[in-house]
């Protein structure tokens, strides 16, 4: 009977090293997250991601993630549980999470990091962020197309060069098309708070704008358009077609799917170095949601060729001649702009009105 006991008790021991040798073999991926996987938005995609990211690996990969991690310590400290879980490759996805992501890593040399829309590197720190410039070029032709006031809102989150870059593009590019249009902006200092968003596009409305963009992250702005009527919305980082086909026209959406992919395979097999990725239409990290049928055919069709034109690089969204908003110059006629004063814009383009918040 003893002996039986013995061979079970080894038998139960070996199965026991055996899973444990086969949790080791997983790669574990931690991602870290400014809002809830239910945005709508933002972290909606990222999540998609990792997601998908599951689906590719199967057994092989095991995900972790922490959901509303507000910028600053709290995300130092979130960063470093994950490192503690024993996460090979941790993703932190929003620019606030930059110095934390570095602080953590300097920490735990043998982990790979990756944080989205940043500039600061390590060796086991590498940075990704879309162009997403790119489509709100598309958004901002169709905007100065079908805007009737002639008054755009923009609802803009936290004054940093991604976002300045936004407005930028989209006030170029309905301008382009429209000389009479003016944009107004709020600041709203939050990526996701749909009492603040709805509040923002209310408050916009209610001077006059008939076209909402934002760069937030819930859908509370296309709400608040439905209930107003006849408001032009855009999808923000995903494609929020529930709003479809009015008041929300088109999206940009944002895949992250396929480089999240990547950089776990990079891990997996050894070959992962740290990088600098800024990708946009063309590579499919950007997309364009379906322009419906409230867009008229000819601007459809307007809008569809300038997002083939950006994709191709036949044609960059930062296309001179353009001012500065003091009326200096900054790019001559056909010259465009180099990724360095795109990374660190902090100025607005001649025609935009009011004063970038200084925090």
């Amino acid at each position: 009977m003893r002996a039986v006991k013995t061979l079970l008790a080894g038998v139960a021991l070996a199965a026991g090293l055996a899973g444990a040798a086969q949790a080791q073999d997983k790669t574990k991926v931690g991602f870290i997250f400014v809002g809830p996987v239910g945005d709508g938005g933002w972290t909606y995609e990222h999540n998609q991601g990792r997601l998908a990211v599951e689906e590719e690996f199967g057994d092989s990969v095991e995900t972790i993630y922490q959901e509303s991690v507000p910028e600053g310590a709290d995300a130092e400290r979130a960063i470093t549980q994950m490192a503690l879980a024993g996460a090979d490759l941790i993703f932190t996805t929003s620019f606030g999470y930059m110095d934390a992501t570095v602080a953590v890593a300097e920490k735990f040399p043998d982990i790979k990091f990756e944080h989205a829309t940043g500039y600061k590197t390590a060796p086991n720190v590498s940075v990704y962020s879309a162009r997403f410039y790119e489509g709100r070029a598309v958004q901002g032709h169709i905007a100065g197309k079908m805007t009737k006031s002639n008054i755009i809102g923009y609802i803009a989150s936290f004054p940093i060069p991604e976002v300045i870059r936004g407005i930028n593009s989209a006030y170029i590019h309905a301008k382009k098309v429209n000389p009479d249009v003016q944009f107004k902006i709020i600041w709203a200092y939050t990526w996701f708070d749909p009492a603040k968003e709805a509040d923002a596009a209310k408050a916009l409305i209610e001077q006059g704008a008939d076209v909402i963009l934002q760069h937030t992250d819930s859908t509370a702005p296309q709400a608040a358009a439905q209930e107003a009527g006849n408001i032009i919305t855009f999808g923000q980082a995903s494609d929020m077609s529930d709003y479809a086909p009015m008041p929300r026209v088109s999206s940009i959406i944002d895949n992250w799917a396929p480089y999240y992919i990547a950089r776990t395979k990079a891990v997996m097999d050894g070959t992962w170095e740290s990088v600098s990725t800024w990708d946009g239409i063309g590579s499919g990290m950007v997309g364009i949601g379906e322009i419906t049928d409230a867009v008229p055919a000819d601007v459809k069709a307007e809008a569809e060729a300038l997002r083939d034109s950006l994709a191709s690089g036949e044609y960059h969204a930062f296309t001179g001649p353009l001012n500065k908003q003091d009326g200096s110059a900054w790019l001559a006629e056909g010259e465009t702009a180099d990724d360095g004063t795109l990374a660190g814009m902090n100025f607005y383009v001649e025609g935009i009105e009011g004063e970038i918040p200084s925090n």
